[in-house]
């Protein structure tokens, strides 16, 4: 009996700093794939995660597919 809606679905976070500084310093943007629950957090997902571009800790954004 599966449901016709997943709970969880598979989203992608963006490095906040790189994507907006494209031009200039970094060719491409850091991104992480990761899971949320759409019943416990309906709204974009915001997280601090390590980016290896930046070289620090930076906040990553849910982006679209």
């Amino acid at each position: 009996m599966a449901k016709s809606k997943d709970t969880r679905i598979t989203i992608i976070l963006e490095c906040n700093i790189c994507s907006n500084n494209k031009q200039k310093n970094f060719l491409k943007s850091s991104r992480y794939t990761t899971q949320k629950n759409r019943r416990n957090t309906p709204n974009r997902l915001i997280l601090k995660k390590f980016c290896s571009n930046c070289k620090q800790h930076t906040i990553y954004n849910e982006i679209k597919k």
